[in-house]
Order: C-alpha cells, then sequence, then structure tokens
C-alpha cells in the first residue's frame, strides 16, 4: 500500500449477520482510479461496498478505507470515515418531503457546515457539476429518474470525498440516461475522486473502461481486466 490507496484489503473478510459472504478478499484502489465490481446477484457485492463504509464488520491482515483501519474502527469514528465517502445508490434515496437545494443542505448540516454562504455556494458547484442548477428548488418527485441520480451523486460529491462508492448506479435508467450518469462517475474519477461500481450492465463497461473486480467463489477473483 502506498498513500495514494483509497482501499487496501488484504486477505480480508466479509461478514454479514455472522455468516461469511466473501473471504481472502486482495483488492487495492488508489485515487484516480475507476474500478468495475462485477458478479451474480447474490455474490457480495453489496456486502463488499457495505463493509466499506462500515456498515457490517470486516476482518483480515489488511481492512483499510480512506485511512481508518475497519477492524479497530470505533463507531465514533464511523460518521469521520463517510464523510470522506460518497454513496450512490440504485433506488436514490432523496428525502422526498423537501427540495434539491433542501436534501443537500441536509447532508452539508449534518456533517458539520454552518456557514450559510458556504453551504449554498457548494451547493451550487455541486448541481452545477452534474448539470442541474435549474432544478434547485425542485421536489424529487418533480425529476426524473435520471435527474434523481444525478442529485444522488450530487449529494454523493458534497463533501469532495476521496471515494464515491456507487451499488448499481444506472439499474433503473434507460440506455441513454445511464450513459449521462457514467459520464458524471467518470468526470468525477478525473478529478482525482476514486470510483467503485458495482454494476452488471456489460454494455456501460464496454463504453466506459475500467479495472474490473468479480466476485464470484465467495472471494474476489484476480482479474485487473481492462475492457476495452
Amino acid at each position: 500500500m502506498n498513500e495514494s490507496s483509497v482501499i487496501w484489503f488484504k486477505e480480508a473478510s466479509v461478514l454479514h449477520k455472522n455468516k461469511m459472504v466473501l473471504s481472502n478478499v486482495n483488492l487495492e484502489l488508489k485515487q484516480g482510479e475507476f474500478v468495475y465490481l462485477i458478479g451474480k446477484t447474490g455474490s457480495g457485492k453489496s456486502s463488499l461496498l457495505q463493509t466499506i463504509y462500515a456498515g457490517i464488520p470486516a476482518n483480515g491482515e489488511v481492512t483499510t478505507v480512506c485511512g481508518y483501519d475497519l477492524k479497530s474502527i470505533k463507531k465514533k469514528q464511523i460518521p469521520y470515515l463517510r464523510r470522506k465517502l460518497g454513496i450512490v445508490f440504485q433506488d436514490y434515496q432523496l428525502l422526498s418531503d423537501r427540495s434539491v437545494q433542501e436534501n443537500l443542505k441536509f447532508v452539508l448540516k449534518a456533517t458539520g457546515w454552518k456557514d450559510k454562504a458556504a453551504i449554498s455556494e457548494r451547493i451550487l458547484e455541486v448541481l452545477s457539476e452534474v448539470g442541474l442548477i435549474a432544478k434547485l428548488n425542485t421536489m424529487p418527485h418533480q425529476l426524473s429518474g435520471g435527474e434523481q441520480q444525478r442529485v444522488a451523486i450530487a449529494r454523493a460529491i458534497l463533501n469532495k470525498p476521496e471515494l464515491v462508492l456507487a451499488d448499481e448506479p444506472t439499474g433503473n435508467l434507460d440506455p441513454t440516461t445511464s450513459n449521462e450518469v457514467m459520464r458524471i462517475l467518470k468526470n468525477i474519477c478525473e478529478n482525482g475522486t476514486a470510483v467503485l461500481m458495482a454494476t452488471h450492465n456489460y454494455n456501460l463497461i464496454q463504453k466506459f473502461p475500467g479495472r474490473i473486480e468479480k466476485c464470484g467463489e465467495g472471494t474476489i477473483i484476480p482479474s485487473g481486466n481492462q475492457v476495452n
């Protein structure tokens, strides 16, 4: 591992409800790297992502994410780890009772932002990145699925994370909208943020190349393949 590693797992295991999901996991992601996590349903992709954001326990020789050791992380440290992460879910998970602006403001306040001007400025910055400044005061139900996912990506990058975890972010989207979302994620990566994306969509992998890691046989099957 070197200082540019945002994830480093060596001989790690992933446990869910005391059941071994993955073992002997060796995985390293560096700053600005885009990696696809593939594998059949039930192969452990989502469990691995949950482990990375300290949602479920990890064991192993090395289990480091953004400078935190997941084996010894204390409960009070988990919010600080998660400030270094951005998470994008398949089903958006926006707060339905408040506008786009209020959704984003809620996250910033929850992570310690207090300066109103700085909050407003950062919200405009991330909405500009995803092309949605015009939707600032729109409610989630008034947005298309693609727009909701772009808001979710904006939310994920509010705190300028070292790493974005994306769990099937295009799973509910049509091909054209999926391409838009992928271009945004790739752009975020080019600006220095590592992205780990779980997906079943091999067409997207062909269009937007990146390193591939595969969940299967109860572990991460080494590949390092780059699809071109």
